[in-house]
């Protein structure tokens, strides 16, 4: 993994880069995000916040639960981050937004007790009905 990792969305209007190695990355299965998303699954880069800079624009930020928010594009829609406002030390990134998402692949699934039925989970990474070791969504 090449550092600073950069990414953005759609459009192209709201850009950030992380600075340091993410803690982990991960799956989330839960309703909030396929909701969020409109995908049934959403793979989540979590890292310490203050190696997280935005570079370009402004996101929207949307109050998804007493707890957290998230932070999406306002012109494209494009989800970007999910913060806990309880762990304002770290955020998640959604991995699919870095200009090159391949060089890193998520360890777990998370919220598994949520996923959509007919979607068939293809790999052997560890799975967690909730909340995985050290995960925020």
């Amino acid at each position: 993994m090449n550092l600073p990792l950069e990414g953005g969305c759609l459009c192209g209007r709201v850009r950030y880069r992380v600075d340091a190695v993410p803690h982990r990355a991960d799956y989330c299965h839960c309703r909030m995000c396929q909701r969020a998303s409109g995908a049934p699954v959403v793979a989540w880069l979590t890292m310490a916040s203050a190696e997280f800079t935005w570079t370009a624009g402004e996101p929207a930020v949307y109050r998804s639960s007493p707890g957290a928010e998230r932070l999406f594009c306002p012109h494209c829609g494009t989800p970007l981050v999910f913060r806990e406002l309880a762990a304002q030390d770290s955020l998640d990134v959604t991995l699919a937004s870095l200009d090159d998402p391949a060089g890193i692949r998520p360890g777990h699934h998370i919220w598994t007790s949520s996923r959509i039925a007919w979607f068939e989970i293809a790999d052997d990474l560890p799975r967690h009905p909730e909340r995985g070791p050290g995960s925020s969504d």
